[in-house]
């Protein structure tokens, strides 16, 4: 039963790899010339895609991790004319089981230097319960994604905006790590995280590839190898963010010419003040 069942793993994991493959058509590589730049361009993608959400919807709602780009939003969005977040809905792909004043915190980091520049009620942040056991603490929060996007059903969001670590992994799904066979939950526990701190709750691959649109930010030279690998393949399993495929939604890759250094396919290289 447990042959079958990890046979069963492998070749959910080997289909997905394939749809991957097959979207790659439809996935766009932007290169920036700096952060900066980089930077004002995912706020005004941000702010198109919630324009667009607001104009056939009752709330717009987006998909938040940690890393760079809590610098890089809290430097744009509030720069970004007539920004109307009232009625957002804010989320997290994953979060570290940590008090919000630790600075291991994304919810955290986040009130502390964004959401102080934006109007959004505090009602519309969904924050994890960091005081419940790591796996209450997951329950906990599918249930405030089901409360809030009113289904019993995998949520899905309008926008996630995703980052990559240097083994290639992304919100909280590491390489090898049997989470990424996950099929059922929307949000699951970890409890052995190779990165620090070892506790978290993470949104599954499903829920990932639900999204309307999704987003990845990758800055820097030293991701430059690996996200050759990410997005032209390479020996051995697929890592984790190649793994990311929206069912029937956009894929942005948004990175910096440092980490674009060993990329040999197509890429976008847009103007200054280019819109996507």
């Amino acid at each position: 039963m447990l042959v079958r069942s990890r046979e069963r793993h492998v070749k959910e994991i080997s289909l997905l790899r394939k749809h991957s493959l097959r979207i790659m058509s439809g996935r766009r590589v932007v290169v920036f010339p700096s952060v900066a730049e980089l930077g004002s361009t995912l706020a005004q993608l941000v702010s198109s895609r919630a324009e667009k959400a607001l104009s056939t919807g009752a709330s717009f709602s987006l998909g938040l991790s940690g890393g760079s780009l809590v610098s890089i939003l809290s430097k744009e969005l509030p720069a970004v004319p007539n920004l109307d977040c009232s009625r957002w809905l804010i989320g997290f792909c994953d979060e570290r089981l940590v008090p919000f004043t630790d600075p291991e915190s994304t919810y955290g980091l986040y009130k502390n230097q964004l959401f102080g520049k934006i109007i959004i009620p505090e009602e519309r942040i969904l924050a994890i319960e960091p005081s419940l056991p790591v796996q209450e603490c997951a329950d906990d929060y599918a249930g405030k994604l089901s409360k809030a996007f009113n289904t019993e059903q995998i949520p899905v969001f309008d926008m996630l905006l995703l980052g990559m670590g240097p083994d290639g992994h992304t919100c909280s799904l590491f390489p090898d790590h049997p989470l990424l066979q996950e099929s059922q939950r929307t949000v699951a526990p970890i409890s052995d995280s190779p990165k620090p701190p070892p506790q978290r709750v993470t949104m599954t691959l499903p829920t990932v590839n639900a999204a309307r649109c999704v987003v990845f930010v990758s800055t820097g030279g030293s991701k430059a190898a690996v996200l050759k690998q990410v997005l032209e393949g390479g020996e051995g399993p697929a890592l984790p963010a190649a793994l990311v495929a929206p069912r029937q939604g956009e894929l942005f890759w948004l990175v910096d010419e440092p980490a674009a250094a060993s990329l040999t396919s197509q890429v976008e290289r847009p103007g200054p003040g280019a819109k996507l």
